[in-house]
């Protein structure tokens, strides 16, 4: 079950900006079928609200909707992207299953009790960055990898995971990608075809 923060502020609004971003999804679908824009506009709450949706912003996107705010509540509880609490401006996902694993996932994990806090679903002291254990986030060939916020870091190792972190910390976002250069998900060692080969 999802932890629900015991801080939740009055009141919501978007921000004229994402108040407009909203109304150009809701208008992707019939007057009817509206709802369907649901998912669009919770991301939009919690993007503007440093990485959590709080209650007032479930109701007020359930009344831009025109639907019950039960409606809106089961959708942003159902979904794991979702934080129902605050998570801290850089929130990070450490992927721990088994490709990620096996490259060496638990390095991550440590450095992020380290540096972070002692345990997942907490923030750090200056309250800017959390961490989480979280399952595949489809970037296995770039083992070990996690994402912050919206960006994916691969090719990670104990050190580049500490001076990403370190930056966190002291409010600096990293440059996203992997760690070692590489583009995509070619191969380690520069890309290979069978004419490379010696009598192929």
């Amino acid at each position: 079950m999802k932890k629900i923060s015991k801080t939740q502020p009055e009141l919501f609004e978007f921000s004229p900006e994402n108040l407009k971003k909203a109304e150009i999804e809701i208008n992707k679908y019939p007057k009817e079928k509206k709802a369907s824009a649901v998912l669009a506009l919770l991301y939009l709450v919690q993007e503007q609200n440093n990485n959590w949706i709080p209650l007032a912003g479930i109701k007020y996107v359930a009344k831009l909707l025109n639907v019950p705010y039960i409606k809106v509540y089961e959708v942003v509880t159902f979904y794991s992207m979702f934080n129902l609490s605050p998570v801290g401006k850089y929130f990070v996902q450490v992927c721990t299953t088994t490709p990620c694993m096996i490259r060496g996932a638990k390095k991550l994990t440590d450095v992020c009790k380290k540096y972070i806090s002692k345990n997942q679903n907490e923030l750090s002291e200056n309250k800017i960055c959390s961490w989480i254990e979280v399952e595949c986030l489809g970037a296995c060939v770039n083992a070990p990898m996690m994402q912050i916020n919206q960006d994916y870091f691969e090719d990670l190792d104990e050190s580049k995971t500490t001076e990403i972190i370190e930056k966190l910390l002291k409010d600096e976002f990293p440059t996203p990608g992997s760690a070692t250069g590489r583009k995509n998900n070619s191969p380690e060692k520069g890309k290979t075809t069978l004419i490379e080969v010696k009598n192929a």
